[in-house]
C-alpha cells in the first residue's frame, strides 16, 4: 500500500476518531484500527496513535480550559493515582490473560449502557455536598481503578472516566469531561514520551493524521460545550457500543 493510499485510509478515520473522543472517550477504537488496516506494524501502529490523539487530544483539552470546564481539586488526584493504577494494571496485564476481562465488560456494558439511556438528562445532575477530603478520596480512586483499567486493557477509559465523575462525584458534564480530559492528556503524553523515546512514531504519516485529529478534536469539543448531553448521552451509547463490538470481536477471533 503506498503512501496516498494510506492518508486516504487514516485521515477521515482519524478525524472521526478525534470527533467522537473529544465528546465522549473512545476514540482509539476507531484510529488505532485505522493505523492497521493501512498497514503499518503494530509497534508503529500504537505509537502514530498515541502521537496523533495526544496532540488532537491537547487542543480539545485547551478548549474545555479556556470555557473553565474542569475541577483541580478533584481533576490532580485522578492525574496522580491514573499513573500509579496504570502502572499497576500494565504489570497485572503481563501475568494474567485480558480475556477475563473482556468477558466481564460484555457483561457489564450493557447494563453501563441501559443506565446511559434511562438517564434523560445529565444537566439536571445534583451537585453532591461532599467535604474536601471525600472528594479527594473519591478521585483519587476513581483515577486508580480506571488508571489500573487502562494499564490493563485500555480502551473507553476516557468514557469510565465521565461516567465516574457524573455518578460518584456529581460533577456536571462539561466538568467531567474536562476533567476525563485532563487525565487523559496526562497519561497519553506519558506513553508518547515512550514511543518517541524508542523511536516507534511514524512521522510522514502521524504529523497528517495528527492535522486531522486536530480537526476532529476542535470541532467536537466546540460541539460538547455548546450543546452539552444532547450530543454527549448519544456518543457515550455510540462509544459503549463500538467497545462492546470490539469485544465480541476480540474473543470470537
Amino acid at each position: 500500500m503506498d503512501y496516498t493510499e494510506q492518508l486516504l485510509i487514516i485521515c477521515p478515520l482519524i478525524f472521526i476518531s478525534g470527533f467522537i473522543d473529544s465528546i465522549a472517550g473512545g476514540g482509539g477504537l476507531i484510529s488505532l484500527p485505522a493505523y492497521n488496516v493501512a498497514g503499518l506494524s503494530p509497534h508503529f501502529a500504537l505509537g502514530t496513535n498515541k502521537f496523533s490523539s495526544c496532540i488532537g487530544t491537547f487542543f480539545s483539552t485547551m478548549r474545555f480550559v479556556r470555557n473553565k470546564s474542569y475541577d483541580l481539586t478533584s481533576a490532580i488526584p485522578s492525574i496522580l493515582f491514573a499513573f500509579i493504577g496504570s502502572a499497576i494494571g500494565s504489570k497485572i496485564a503481563v501475568c494474567l490473560d485480558a480475556g477475563i476481562l473482556r468477558y466481564i465488560l460484555i457483561a457489564g456494558i450493557p447494563v453501563i449502557a441501559i443506565v446511559v439511556f434511562k438517564k434523560k438528562n445529565f444537566s439536571n445532575i445534583v451537585p453532591k455536598k461532599l467535604s474536601k477530603v471525600k472528594i479527594i478520596t473519591l478521585s483519587s480512586l476513581i483515577g486508580f481503578v480506571i488508571g489500573g483499567y487502562d494499564g490493563f486493557f485500555g480502551p473507553g477509559t476516557g468514557t469510565f472516566l465521565i461516567l465516574a465523575y457524573t455518578s460518584v462525584l456529581g460533577l456536571d458534564l462539561l466538568t467531567s469531561m474536562g476533567n476525563a480530559k485532563l487525565v487523559n492528556l496526562t497519561s497519553n503524553l506519558a506513553s508518547l514520551i515512550v514511543f518517541l523515546i524508542e523511536g516507534k512514531v511514524l512521522f510522514v504519516v502521524g504529523i497528517p493524521a495528527a492535522l486531522c485529529a486536530i480537526a476532529g478534536h476542535y470541532i467536537g469539543s466546540g460541539l460538547a460545550i455548546r450543546n452539552g448531553q444532547k450530543i454527549v448521552r448519544p456518543m457515550l451509547l455510540v462509544v459503549l457500543l463500538l467497545l462492546l463490538t470490539k469485544l465480541v470481536c476480540d474473543l470470537s477471533f
